[in-house]
């Protein structure tokens, strides 16, 4: 490996008790011995378990720094240490971003041009408000598939006039999150998903959202639906299909 010109780290690591993987883990354990690295891509979530033992974990100034230090300056990162019982995380990656997928997506996120980006999954304690996923919908423009995971109910229901748009988005997860954020998506008056496809939901918000399927509201984006993946039995109701048109 002394000989490697170009390395690419795609890496979501778990550790129990141990800090976030920084620039000085990396120079130390791997580039150290990389005299002719002259490419190194990477992008690495970190999930800390601390269990009852608290540890001291770095800032994202401290992640910034740790890269800067050993001569890598296009780096980003976030950090969140808030997240109740279940610890902290960390994501640090190159600039460019020139992976195809992005994972741990939080509010912590620090915006920026993700044109590559085709799958994104979101994870947060903290509600997802309407302005983010606009933010979202900017910043990673080619997105297709798109997993949201958050049981908070979003604090502003009052939504913007701003319609949201994914113009590419094909398949959608929300199968672990707050009715909120079916309406949030299912509405056209909050977002549009023309090219929508695949959506993986549980039949009660489903069947909530859209007043058992007589909602205008949501007629739209059910409608370019080809494949509705439910993982509960239900019955269908009579008019189950003539919402559905495309299945």
């Amino acid at each position: 490996m002394s000989n490697l010109e170009e390395l690419t780290l795609f890496l979501k690591v778990i550790r129990t008790q141990l800090p976030y993987i920084d620039g000085t883990h990396l120079f130390n354990d791997i580039l150290i011995n990389m005299l002719l690295l002259n490419k190194f891509t990477f992008s690495i979530n970190t999930h800390v378990l601390d269990g009852d033992v608290k540890i001291d974990l770095p800032t994202n100034n401290d992640i910034q720094n740790s890269f800067i230090k050993i001569g890598y300056k296009q780096v980003d990162s976030y950090v969140d240490v808030n997240l109740s019982k279940i610890g902290a995380k960390c994501h640090v990656y190159s600039l460019p971003y020139e992976f195809d997928t992005f994972f741990d997506l939080t509010n912590s996120f620090r915006r920026g041009n993700f044109d590559k980006v085709r799958c994104l999954a979101m994870h947060d304690i903290h509600p997802f408000e309407h302005d983010y996923f606009k933010i979202i919908s900017q910043d990673f423009p080619f997105l297709q598939k798109l997993t949201v995971i958050n049981s908070e109910p979003q604090k502003n229901k009052q939504h913007s006039s701003t319609l949201i748009t994914f113009a590419q988005l094909n398949e959608l997860y929300l199968m672990d999150v707050h009715i909120d954020y079916v309406e949030q998506f299912l509405f056209e008056t909050n977002t549009r998903l023309p090219r929508l496809n695949y959506l993986t939901i549980n039949y009660e918000p489903l069947a909530i959202v859209t007043n058992n399927f007589m909602n205008d509201a949501a007629r739209f984006n059910c409608s370019q639906l080809r494949n509705i993946y439910i993982c509960e039995p239900f019955v269908r109701p009579e008019n189950f299909h003539s919402y559905f048109t495309s299945l």
